[in-house]
Protein backbone atom coordinates (compact mmCIF):
# COMPACT_ATOMS: atom_id res chain seq x y z
CA UNK A 1 0.00 0.00 0.00
CA UNK A 2 1.40 3.37 -1.01
CA UNK A 3 1.53 6.04 1.67
CA UNK A 4 -0.29 9.20 0.55
CA UNK A 5 1.45 12.34 1.74
CA UNK A 6 0.17 15.93 1.43
CA UNK A 7 2.23 18.32 -0.64
CA UNK A 8 4.77 20.43 1.18
CA UNK A 9 3.75 24.07 1.61
CA UNK A 10 7.33 25.22 1.11
CA UNK A 11 7.30 27.35 -2.04
CA UNK A 12 10.92 28.39 -2.18
CA UNK A 13 11.54 30.82 -5.01
CA UNK A 14 8.04 30.84 -6.47
CA UNK A 15 7.30 34.19 -8.12
CA UNK A 16 4.84 36.43 -6.27
CA UNK A 17 1.43 37.24 -7.71
CA UNK A 18 2.42 40.91 -7.70
CA UNK A 19 5.70 41.86 -9.38
CA UNK A 20 5.47 45.62 -10.15
CA UNK A 21 8.10 45.54 -12.91
CA UNK A 22 5.93 42.92 -14.66
CA UNK A 23 3.16 45.42 -15.29
CA UNK A 24 0.18 43.16 -15.99
CA UNK A 25 0.50 41.65 -12.49
CA UNK A 26 -0.42 45.01 -10.95
CA UNK A 27 -4.00 44.71 -12.22
CA UNK A 28 -4.53 40.95 -11.96
CA UNK A 29 -2.84 40.08 -8.67
CA UNK A 30 -5.12 39.35 -5.68
CA UNK A 31 -5.27 41.89 -2.87
CA UNK A 32 -6.15 39.37 -0.15
CA UNK A 33 -4.00 36.47 1.13
CA UNK A 34 -4.63 33.06 -0.40
CA UNK A 35 -6.93 30.65 1.41
CA UNK A 36 -5.54 27.22 2.23
CA UNK A 37 -8.04 24.52 1.24
CA UNK A 38 -7.49 21.13 2.91
CA UNK A 39 -6.29 18.50 0.45
CA UNK A 40 -8.44 15.50 -0.35
CA UNK A 41 -7.58 12.05 -1.68
CA UNK A 42 -8.45 13.04 -5.25
CA UNK A 43 -5.95 15.92 -5.07
CA UNK A 44 -3.05 13.78 -3.88
CA UNK A 45 -3.53 10.87 -6.29
CA UNK A 46 -3.80 10.73 -10.05
CA UNK A 47 -4.74 8.50 -12.97
CA UNK A 48 -1.37 6.70 -12.87
CA UNK A 49 -0.60 5.13 -16.25
CA UNK A 50 -3.75 6.30 -18.03
CA UNK A 51 -2.49 9.70 -19.22
CA UNK A 52 -1.65 8.43 -22.70
CA UNK A 53 -5.11 6.91 -22.99
CA UNK A 54 -6.69 10.22 -22.00
CA UNK A 55 -4.49 12.56 -24.06
CA UNK A 56 -3.22 10.45 -26.95
CA UNK A 57 0.27 9.42 -27.97
CA UNK A 58 3.35 11.46 -27.18
CA UNK A 59 4.43 14.21 -29.59
CA UNK A 60 8.08 14.18 -28.61
CA UNK A 61 9.65 15.48 -31.83
CA UNK A 62 8.44 19.00 -32.60
CA UNK A 63 10.64 19.05 -35.72
CA UNK A 64 8.83 16.13 -37.40
CA UNK A 65 5.20 17.29 -37.37
CA UNK A 66 5.07 18.70 -40.91
CA UNK A 67 6.21 17.94 -44.45
CA UNK A 68 9.65 19.49 -44.02
CA UNK A 69 11.96 20.35 -41.14
CA UNK A 70 11.63 23.74 -39.44
CA UNK A 71 14.23 26.49 -39.59
CA UNK A 72 16.59 26.92 -36.66
CA UNK A 73 19.03 25.13 -34.38
CA UNK A 74 17.80 21.63 -33.54
CA UNK A 75 18.08 20.74 -29.84
CA UNK A 76 17.34 17.77 -27.58
CA UNK A 77 16.02 18.45 -24.07
CA UNK A 78 16.11 15.75 -21.40
CA UNK A 79 15.56 15.68 -17.66
CA UNK A 80 13.76 14.11 -14.75
CA UNK A 81 10.55 15.06 -12.95
CA UNK A 82 10.97 14.63 -9.20
CA UNK A 83 8.74 15.10 -6.17
CA UNK A 84 9.61 17.05 -3.04
CA UNK A 85 11.49 14.06 -1.60
CA UNK A 86 13.65 13.68 -4.73
CA UNK A 87 11.74 10.61 -5.88
CA UNK A 88 10.97 10.14 -9.60
CA UNK A 89 7.45 10.94 -10.80
CA UNK A 90 6.63 8.34 -13.47
CA UNK A 91 3.85 8.39 -16.07
CA UNK A 92 3.17 12.09 -15.85
CA UNK A 93 2.58 14.55 -18.68
CA UNK A 94 4.98 17.30 -19.73
CA UNK A 95 3.28 19.65 -22.20
CA UNK A 96 5.51 21.86 -24.35
CA UNK A 97 4.85 25.10 -26.20
CA UNK A 98 7.23 27.71 -27.58
CA UNK A 99 7.97 30.33 -30.23
CA UNK A 100 9.77 29.42 -33.43
CA UNK A 101 13.40 30.21 -34.24
CA UNK A 102 12.44 33.79 -35.16
CA UNK A 103 10.66 34.31 -31.84
CA UNK A 104 7.09 34.12 -33.12
CA UNK A 105 4.15 32.03 -31.94
CA UNK A 106 1.33 30.71 -34.12
CA UNK A 107 -1.23 32.88 -32.38
CA UNK A 108 -3.65 35.51 -33.65
CA UNK A 109 -2.34 38.12 -31.19
CA UNK A 110 1.30 37.55 -32.08
CA UNK A 111 1.76 39.77 -35.12
CA UNK A 112 5.16 41.38 -34.72
CA UNK A 113 7.20 41.40 -37.99
CA UNK A 114 9.00 38.08 -37.62
CA UNK A 115 8.39 35.21 -40.03
CA UNK A 116 6.12 32.29 -39.28
CA UNK A 117 7.51 28.85 -40.08
CA UNK A 118 5.01 26.62 -41.93
CA UNK A 119 6.91 23.59 -40.66
CA UNK A 120 6.82 24.45 -36.98
CA UNK A 121 3.77 24.58 -34.74
CA UNK A 122 5.66 24.82 -31.45
CA UNK A 123 3.55 22.39 -29.42
CA UNK A 124 4.18 18.89 -28.12
CA UNK A 125 3.93 16.57 -25.14
CA UNK A 126 5.90 13.77 -23.56
CA UNK A 127 5.33 11.28 -20.73
CA UNK A 128 7.87 10.46 -18.06
CA UNK A 129 9.15 6.88 -17.79
CA UNK A 130 9.43 4.79 -14.64
CA UNK A 131 12.49 6.79 -13.54
CA UNK A 132 10.75 10.12 -14.11
CA UNK A 133 12.78 10.82 -17.25
CA UNK A 134 11.55 12.69 -20.30
CA UNK A 135 13.07 13.63 -23.66
CA UNK A 136 11.94 15.75 -26.59
CA UNK A 137 13.39 17.22 -29.77
CA UNK A 138 12.69 20.78 -30.89
CA UNK A 139 14.41 23.91 -32.19
CA UNK A 140 15.88 26.63 -30.04
CA UNK A 141 13.29 29.45 -29.88
CA UNK A 142 14.14 33.04 -30.62
CA UNK A 143 13.71 36.09 -28.40
CA UNK A 144 10.77 38.40 -29.08
CA UNK A 145 9.55 41.89 -28.11
CA UNK A 146 6.67 42.41 -25.70
CA UNK A 147 4.86 45.54 -24.56
CA UNK A 148 5.79 45.59 -20.88
CA UNK A 149 8.13 48.58 -21.21
CA UNK A 150 10.25 50.41 -23.80
CA UNK A 151 12.39 48.06 -25.90
CA UNK A 152 11.35 45.02 -23.85
CA UNK A 153 12.46 41.60 -25.11
CA UNK A 154 11.71 38.19 -23.67
CA UNK A 155 14.65 35.78 -23.42
CA UNK A 156 14.49 32.59 -25.45
CA UNK A 157 12.41 30.13 -23.45
CA UNK A 158 10.24 27.02 -23.62
CA UNK A 159 7.00 26.71 -21.64
CA UNK A 160 6.45 23.45 -19.77
CA UNK A 161 3.20 22.38 -18.12
CA UNK A 162 3.15 19.42 -15.73
CA UNK A 163 0.16 17.63 -14.31
CA UNK A 164 2.33 16.04 -11.61
CA UNK A 165 1.18 13.13 -9.46
CA UNK A 166 -2.28 14.60 -8.84
CA UNK A 167 -5.23 14.71 -11.20
CA UNK A 168 -6.30 18.26 -10.26
CA UNK A 169 -2.81 19.78 -10.18
CA UNK A 170 -1.22 21.72 -13.03
CA UNK A 171 2.12 23.47 -12.68
CA UNK A 172 3.65 25.72 -15.33
CA UNK A 173 7.24 26.88 -15.65
CA UNK A 174 9.62 28.30 -18.26
CA UNK A 175 12.95 26.84 -19.28
CA UNK A 176 15.64 29.37 -20.21
CA UNK A 177 19.00 28.85 -21.88
CA UNK A 178 22.43 29.42 -20.30
CA UNK A 179 24.41 32.57 -21.12
CA UNK A 180 21.37 34.48 -22.38
CA UNK A 181 21.94 38.18 -21.53
CA UNK A 182 18.21 38.96 -21.70
CA UNK A 183 17.48 36.89 -18.57
CA UNK A 184 19.09 39.50 -16.32
CA UNK A 185 16.83 42.30 -17.56
CA UNK A 186 13.57 40.38 -18.03
CA UNK A 187 10.84 41.28 -15.47
CA UNK A 188 9.20 37.85 -15.68
CA UNK A 189 12.43 35.95 -15.02
CA UNK A 190 13.45 38.47 -12.36
CA UNK A 191 10.19 38.01 -10.47
CA UNK A 192 11.97 34.89 -9.21
CA UNK A 193 14.80 35.87 -6.85
CA UNK A 194 18.28 34.42 -7.02
CA UNK A 195 19.43 31.70 -6.53
CA UNK A 196 16.03 30.16 -7.36
CA UNK A 197 16.04 31.78 -10.79
CA UNK A 198 18.90 29.51 -11.81
CA UNK A 199 16.57 26.52 -11.40
CA UNK A 200 14.78 27.70 -14.55
CA UNK A 201 17.97 27.73 -16.64
CA UNK A 202 18.79 24.55 -18.54
CA UNK A 203 22.29 23.09 -18.50
CA UNK A 204 24.14 22.39 -21.73
CA UNK A 205 24.93 18.68 -21.78
CA UNK A 206 27.47 17.24 -24.20
CA UNK A 207 26.29 13.75 -23.24
CA UNK A 208 22.80 14.55 -24.56
CA UNK A 209 24.18 16.29 -27.64
CA UNK A 210 23.79 14.12 -30.76
CA UNK A 211 26.90 14.32 -32.99
CA UNK A 212 26.30 16.11 -36.30
CA UNK A 213 22.60 16.52 -35.49
CA UNK A 214 21.49 18.43 -32.34
CA UNK A 215 22.76 20.22 -29.23
CA UNK A 216 21.64 18.74 -25.91
CA UNK A 217 20.29 20.38 -22.76
CA UNK A 218 19.34 18.96 -19.38
CA UNK A 219 16.48 20.36 -17.31
CA UNK A 220 15.30 18.59 -14.15
CA UNK A 221 11.95 19.64 -12.67
CA UNK A 222 11.15 19.37 -8.95
CA UNK A 223 7.42 19.67 -8.32
CA UNK A 224 7.37 20.86 -4.73
CA UNK A 225 9.49 21.39 -1.60
CA UNK A 226 12.64 23.30 -0.80
CA UNK A 227 14.32 22.40 -4.09
CA UNK A 228 11.28 22.99 -6.31
CA UNK A 229 11.44 24.52 -9.73
CA UNK A 230 9.77 27.97 -9.67
CA UNK A 231 6.29 27.77 -11.20
CA UNK A 232 3.75 30.32 -12.36
CA UNK A 233 0.59 30.65 -10.28
CA UNK A 234 -1.52 30.21 -13.39
CA UNK A 235 -1.33 30.28 -17.17
CA UNK A 236 0.02 33.57 -18.49
CA UNK A 237 -1.21 34.95 -21.80
CA UNK A 238 1.86 37.21 -22.17
CA UNK A 239 3.74 34.27 -23.77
Amino acid sequence: MNLILPYSREDAGSPPSLAPDYRSTVLRSPRQPALIVPQTLTETTGPSDTWQRLMGAAMADLTAQHKAEPQGQRIVVTGRVLDEQGRPVPNTVVEIWQANAAGRYIHAKDDWPAPLDPNFTGAGRVFTDEEGRYRYVTIRPGAYPWGNHKNAWRPAHIHLSLLGPAFATRLITQMYFPDDPLIEIDPIANAVPMPYRQRMVARFDIGTTVPNWALGYNFDIVLRGRDQTPFEDDHDDDH
